[in-house]
């Protein structure tokens, strides 16, 4: 939940600034920033990777060796995970044994997962009634893979556990057991995306959407599920350039440039809000709009947090009631907010006042004092956990999916890893947890 555009990390101050999940890396981590991809981009579209045999069979995940390379297919199609790989014989030859030596140490596999228990909740897709939700911040590769990530964020992390070959597998088993029909996903590198979750998620029915921030190599991706939705249209946004060049947003903007070094702040982030448009399949009258968003990251950020959010309820506002009128909201993200702060009532409680402590959050310089409103009546389905992220120097609850109380309510939510299973190999991401963050699920119906 990183935005480094303008803001390195002092890692002298990492003890303190590790709250809310920080990840922080050089100016050098991002001197190469991807294309971004096109709206719309669609999960059947891409090629499809390695991956999907293995989550198709519903085969354990492979040992792999500490470069965890992919695995190389030897004569007849058989996978050589390590020494002594056997292989069928080839035509001509009357023995099948080919002994293949690991390029490196095979590490230990994740054993028992922390989302096994998670799973027995999650064995069958619900019905066409219902829809089961998911927000998870998966972890960037772009930020475990980092030195600062290695030695001071994630210490504890065995450092092949932090390779993306690795944690790709887990997460790969991990969404595809939750038999979701809407997953939102944050911190997802563009390569991920393509090269393994979307066409790994597309082998279990889902379509994939993905919008990448600006100036960086990971954003937001937004799965459904296709027999029961088809997406009607998309509306994502950059905070930053929506604020600037979007009428919808004027009066926002005009009380904004009162505070210049607010306003700087704000127009550097990269923040980035994904909204799709879905349809049920069976029942044309039912509509969803669904958004999903990565907020600023840095403790001291709450005011840059609360314009960010004002900006996407005002765009929200726009598709659920202007373009699609009186659609039902779900509204997923790593909001980087704990239930106590501004961000989090002003989701929830549909305003926030100019004089709320959140607009101070860097000191009277900074402050920027606005009375802001929303018209929705938004609930967090999944309630307000001990913690969605557990890192060594902190935990709290960051994620939410909220919901449009007026025309959907909570059918069950599914429960997170017990603390004991998330504190095993002491804190996350580790060997049997793929982030730093935990998934939050829940079904959800109709009114």
């Amino acid at each position: 939940m990183v935005d480094t555009s303008k803001d390195t990390k002092d890692s002298t101050t990492a003890g303190r600034d590790t709250a809310f999940s920080r990840r922080s890396l050089s100016a050098a981590a991002l001197t190469s920033p991807g294309a971004a991809a096109p709206l719309g981009t669609t999960a059947r579209k891409l090629r499809r990777a390695e991956g999907v045999s293995l989550l198709r069979e519903q085969n354990p995940l492979v040992l792999r060796s500490a470069r965890l390379t992919p695995c190389r297919r030897l004569n007849g199609g058989a996978r050589a995970t390590g020494t002594g790989a056997r292989a069928r014989p080839r035509a001509g030859h009357r023995e099948g044994a080919l002994p293949h030596e690991s390029s490196g140490p095979v590490e230990a596999g994740p054993g028992a997962c922390t989302f096994d228990a998670r799973h027995l909740y999650t064995k069958k897709v619900c019905g066409h009634g219902s829809v089961r939700a998911v927000s998870y911040n998966i972890l960037a590769d772009t930020y475990a893979q980092t030195e600062f990530s290695r030695t001071v964020l994630y210490p504890y992390c065995a450092p092949y556990a932090l390779e993306i070959d690795y944690r790709q597998n887990l997460l790969k088993k991990e969404l595809a057991g939750y038999s979701a029909d809407l997953i939102c996903l944050q911190e997802v590198d563009k390569s991920v995306f393509v090269d393994s979750l979307a066409p790994a998620l597309d082998a279990f029915g889902l379509e994939g959407l993905f919008k990448i921030k600006e100036k960086q190599h990971e954003g937001l991706a937004t799965f459904y599920r296709r027999d029961k939705f088809s997406l009607l249209s998309q509306h994502d946004i950059a905070f930053s350039e929506a604020l600037l060049s979007e009428p919808l947003h004027k009066e926002l903007c005009e009380q904004l440039a009162k505070y210049p070094l607010v306003q700087e702040k704000v127009l550097q982030r990269s923040s980035v809000l994904q909204v799709s448009v879905l349809q049920s399949t069976t029942d044309p009258s039912r509509k969803l709009c669904v958004a999903n968003t990565h907020l600023y990251w840095h403790p001291k950020g709450g005011n840059i947090r609360l314009i960010q959010i004002a900006v996407a309820m005002s765009h929200i506002q726009h598709v659920a009631c202007d373009l699609y009128p009186r659609i039902p909201v779900i509204f997923c993200g790593d909001f980087n907010s704990t239930p106590s702060s501004g961000a989090y009532s002003f989701i929830s409680s549909g305003g926030i006042a100019e004089d709320h402590e959140d607009w101070v959050s860097n000191g009277e310089e900074e402050r920027c004092s606005m009375s802001l409103s929303h018209p929705f009546k938004l609930l967090s389905a999944c309630g307000e956990p001990a913690y969605t992220n557990y890192v060594g120097g902190f935990h709290g609850c960051l994620d939410y999916i909220f919901i449009d109380r007026n025309a959907l309510e909570v059918e069950q939510v599914i429960p997170l890893p017990s603390h004991e299973e998330i504190t095993t190999h002491q804190a996350l991401p580790s060997v049997s947890h793929p982030s730093d963050h935990i998934a939050l699920i829940c079904d959800l119906k109709w009114k």
